[in-house]
This record gives structure tokens, C-alpha cells and sequence, in this order.
């Protein structure tokens, strides 16, 4: 038998209904925290130290122990728990450019670290192209087809985060390589994500490993997708980007701020309030054209904390604020199944990463100078002619070297400057093959002159000794180097006459616009640049001192 409610039932129930109160955060507006990382590079213990103010005393600093996932994933966990509303992203270079704990295992390790502390959406950044585009889609989809894939725990099954690349575009489909966005829903409300790469790309990375692709316009390329987003009803739109500027002030703040950052923020569609950005390796929380804008340092050091307010209604970012929380070893707990990721993989490397190599007299650093010399530069182009001179079909006379492929200072740790495999690694951790190629003395300048032209910012190579040469900052763009000056030992370089050059294989690819070098001829290819460094040291009869210097002189 079917009941029927009668009239007056219905409406006494409808008032029922009414009267019933409606929760505060169904009609208010929506509030999301994202916490935010950015170039990681395979940091999974802490890369060391950090200045920051101290809480007992802001007049004073402090210095205290950083980084590490294990600290990282335990403050992710503390700040996921206070907030009904959270993701976590990155901005790219979560990989390359690795101590050996990740890149003796292609990365894998930091892949899965990241996987497991549920890391959702991250820009790719220039050096997650290091190895080309083959292996970036294998790190994101799994396979163990890399040569350094799978050697250690168990296959690799790819990230479980999901990397974006709007901007890196396959030129035979004219698609992105990768998702360019992915949408995800808070209440019942929107939010777009859109994940890019530096549109300079192609002059960081090994040109034969991007072949077939092509990097657009950063600005343009967010501007495109904003009426696609908006046509699945998306209003509240977050740009991750792998690049970034150079600030003043703290980490929190943001006097003023340069670099090419400013001028793509300022050039975004209004519908982008957030912008999550890296690549310069710097702290900031700043205010761009009325968007904030932020970074977190690098190595794992800290994660943003972002609060960001949404209006239910109009579906719009209305709030936007920000905080980078310093990832003290010091004060937060580490993460159990972190450690227990690490160890495994420290017990398969950890004897390689600890093996003594020789010894230090002295710290050698990578540091600006006057003329672009410094004495790590000179140590590792001694290192690579010494490995190709006598090496057979190569005979090499000098060494060239790029300052990009310099990733660290080479530490004195300890009281005898002991240096371990791992130090050494730490310098060098490209993986770049030495290859020796013959050049005339005109191919040579050259080369030399390219330190200047169509580069963001002066790239000089760092030289072998017995090569020397002056330049002058006061002549023009292509004329800074005079070739009368060029001289190999005390023999000057002669235009038509040929030398056999050794450099690594990504500049003989016209890596960092070196373009010259793939005019080289009759290539040989050596070991690797680190294992030269290893062996350049090892087999010096004492304790190996910093090169003389004057191989590069700034003239007037």
C-alpha cells in the first residue's frame, strides 16, 4: 500500500528543514592551504647549514641544520593535518644535479621519497630535461629502461606526483610532452594548476636531448590556457614555474625583486593571483603586479606554506599570503618510512659515497672573480687534460670547461683533507663523458667570444694551464678577446693551425650556446669528467693544492 504525505505534513516539514542552521563553511569561502617546494635536486639528507634569525633574539642569527626528507615529510604531515584543504606541488628540478645517494640510482630514490610523502603536481624544470625527454617521460611513467635504473631495491614503477609541462611542446603533434594543467576540487570548487619550465631550457640542457621539441613563451603559454580552464569553470588559478628572480630582504619578505620573473608575472592573465616559482635557488614571499609570488630556497632546506582564500560563489582566489618554513633537522622528528627509504638505499651506496678519493689542502671553491677564473675551474680543466693527454686517438692540448658542470665547492672537512667519492661526485654529479675534438686557433676565439654573446649572463669556460688569454669587458660583444693574446704555453695560438681540444660531451653538443664546439672534428670519446677529477687527485704525489692562477686575464 503507497503512503502519500499529506499538505500539511509537507509543510511542516519544509519549515523543519529551513530552521535546521547551515554550517559556517558551507556558505563561506573556501580556505586552501598548499605547501610548495622547489629545486630539491635530489637532496634527500641535509645539504648542511643555514643563517636565519634567531627566535630568542631577532637582532641576532643563528645557524642551524637543514633539509632532508625525513625532517621535510614529517612537516608536510604536521601542516596536512591542520588544514581540511591541502596540496602539495613543487616547481621543478626536484631531480638532477644529485649527490650520489639519488643519482648513482637515476633519481629513483627522490622519485619515490616525493611519492611517498604525496607530493600531487610538479613543473618540470630545466634539469629534469639533464638526461632529455626520453628519460623524463620514464621517471614519470616507470621502466627501468636507463642505465642506472633499477640497480638497487626493486623495479622502478614512476612517480606517483604528476609532472606538468604546458610550455614544452612535441613539435610533430604541436601537443605538450606532458599534461600542461590538472584541475582539482575543494568543496565542490575548482582550482586549475598550471606547471611550466623556463622558455630557456634549450641553452641549459644538452641540445640533442630535447631534439624535436620546442620550449614557448612562458607568459603566453599560461594566457592560452586560461580561457580553457575557465571553460570547465575554473576561476582560481595557480601557475607552478621553474623560474624565478633575485630578491632583497628575508625569506618571508620582498623589498624588491629582479630577474625574469617580474616581467613574465607581469605579463599573466589577471585570472592568475598565485605563482609558485624557483630555478634561482632563493627565498622569497613578494607581492608581483598584485599577485603573490613565491620560492623556498633549494636542496630541501624549506616548504611555502600558502594560504589562499576562495570565494564559493564567484569561484575566485580572493587572499593570498605566505610563510617558507625553515626544514630544521634540529627540531623536527624524521619521518619513519622516509628513513627507512634512505637507509635502504644508503646500505647499497653508502661504501662508494665513503670511499677516500686522496686529500686537500684547502677548500676549492666555485666563486665569481674579476676575470672568470677560479681555482675548483682550473683544478678540474687540469684534471681532464691530464685524462685525454696521453689517451690513445686523443692527445689533447687543452681542457675547456664549463663553470655550469661545476655544481659545489670541493670541501676540506677534515684535519688532513681526506675527500671521499662522494665529495668528488658532489662536484661533478652530470655524468658528462669527455670528449676531445680537433679546432683550428679561429674556431678557438671563437669559442671564447661566445662566453659573452647570446648568454644571459657571462659563461666563462674555465682553461687548463699553459693556455692563457686576455679579455676586456670595455671592448664590444664578439671583439672581447684578443686573439694576439691567445697563447699555449708561450706560443701564441695561430689561427689556421689546429688543437686538439677536450671538453665535456654536452658542450661538445653546444651545450650553454657553445655552438663552435660541434664544428670539431676527429672526436674521441673518453671516461667520464668525474672519474678524471677522482683520478686527477688520487694520483697526485701529495696533497693536491689550489692551480696558480693568471690563466684568464681582465685587461683594461
Amino acid at each position: 500500500m503507497t503512503s502519500r504525505r499529506s499538505p500539511l505534513l509537507a509543510g511542516l516539514l519544509g519549515l523543519v528543514v529551513a530552521a535546521l542552521p547551515v554550517r559556517a563553511e558551507e556558505i563561506g569561502p573556501i580556505a586552501l592551504t598548499i605547501l610548495a617546494i622547489n629545486d630539491l635536486h635530489g637532496n634527500l639528507k641535509s645539504p648542511g647549514r643555514l643563517k636565519i634569525e634567531d627566535p630568542a633574539d631577532p637582532t641576532k642569527t643563528i645557524e642551524v641544520p637543514v633539509g632532508g626528507v625525513e625532517a621535510m615529510a614529517t612537516l608536510v604531515k604536521e601542516k596536512r593535518a591542520k588544514s581540511k584543504n591541502t596540496v602539495f606541488v613543487a616547481a621543478g628540478d626536484l631531480v638532477g644535479a644529485s649527490p650520489l645517494l639519488s643519482a648513482l640510482f637515476a633519481d629513483e630514490p627522490t622519485i619515490e621519497s616525493l611519492s611517498l610523502m604525496g607530493l600531487e603536481l610538479s613543473a618540470v624544470g630545466n634539469h629534469e630535461f639533464d638526461k632529455g625527454v626520453v628519460e623524463l617521460l620514464r621517471k614519470q611513467n616507470g621502466g627501468c629502461s636507463s642505465d642506472k635504473a633499477c640497480l638497487a631495491l626493486h623495479p622502478f614503477m614512476g612517480a606517483k606526483y604528476r609532472y606538468l609541462a604546458a610550455s614544452t611542446i612535441d613539435r610533430k603533434t604541436g601537443e605538450p610532452i606532458l599534461p600542461p594543467y590538472a584541475i582539482k576540487t575543494f568543496e565542490g570548487v575548482p582550482v586549475g594548476f598550471i606547471g611550466l619550465a623556463l622558455k630557456g631550457v634549450p641553452q641549459l640542457v644538452s641540445p640533442s636531448g630535447i631534439a624535436g621539441v620546442e620550449f614557448r613563451d612562458e607568459a603566453e603559454t599560461v594566457n592560452a590556457l586560461v580561457p580553457k580552464l575557465r571553460e570547465q569553470g575554473v576561476e582560481a588559478i595557480v601557475v607552478l614555474i621553474h623560474e624565478g628572480g633575485f630578491p632583497t630582504g628575508g625569506r618571508n619578505d620582498c623589498p624588491g625583486i629582479s630577474g625574469p620573473i617580474v616581467d613574465i608575472v607581469e605579463k599573466l592573465d589577471p585570472a592568475v593571483r598565485l605563482v609558485v616559482s624557483g630555478h634561482t635557488h632563493k627565498a622569497y614571499v613578494c607581492s608581483i603586479d598584485g599577485r603573490l609570488v613565491t620560492s623556498g630556497d633549494k636542496f630541501g632546506s624549506m616548504v611555502t606554506e600558502i594560504g589562499v582564500t576562495i570565494d564559493r560563489t564567484t569561484r575566485k582566489i580572493v587572499e593570498t599570503r605566505a610563510a617558507n618554513l625553515v626544514v630544521r633537522t634540529d627540531a623536527i622528528a624524521p619521518d619513519a618510512e622516509q628513513t627507512a627509504l634512505v637507509s635502504a638505499y644508503e646500505k647499497v651506496a653508502g661504501p662508494l659515497i665513503a670511499r677516500p678519493v686522496g686529500r686537500i689542502a684547502e677548500t676549492l671553491r666555485k666563486e665569481d672573480t674579476p676575470s672568470g677564473e677560479f681555482a675548483l675551474g682550473s683544478l678540474i680543466a687540469d684534471a681532464q687534460l691530464a685524462a685525454t693527454r696521453e689517451a690513445e686517438g686523443a692527445r689533447a692540448e687543452i681542457a675547456l670547461t664549463n663553470t655550469g658542470g661545476i655544481r659545489t665547492d670541493l670541501v676540506k672537512k677534515t684535519e688532513d683533507g681526506t675527500v671521499t667519492y662522494g665529495d668528488v661526485f658532489a662536484v661533478q654529479p652530470f655524468g658528462n663523458q669527455l670528449v676531445t675534438l680537433t679546432l683550428t686557433g679561429a674556431e678557438l676565439h671563437e669559442v671564447l667570444e661566445q662566453q659573452w654573446r647570446d648568454q644571459p649572463k657571462p659563461r666563462v669556460l674555465q682553461v687548463s694551464k699553459g693556455f692563457t688569454y686576455v679579455w676586456s669587458a670595455a671592448k664590444p660583444i664578439g671583439a672581447r678577446v684578443d686573439p694576439a693574446t691567445m697563447k699555449l704555453g708561450a706560443k701564441p695560438i695561430e689561427a689556421k693551425k689546429t688543437y686538439r681540444v677536450t671538453v665535456n660531451a654536452f658542450l661538445a653538443d653546444g651545450g650553454d650556446g657553445f655552438t663552435t664546439f660541434r664544428k670539431g672534428r676527429d672526436t674521441v670519446t673518453g671516461m667520464f669528467d668525474v672519474e678524471a677529477l677522482e683520478k686527477y687527485i688520487a694520483g697526485a704525489a701529495t696533497v693536491v693544492a689550489a692551480p696558480a692562477g693568471g690563466r684568464i686575464v681582465r685587461g683594461e
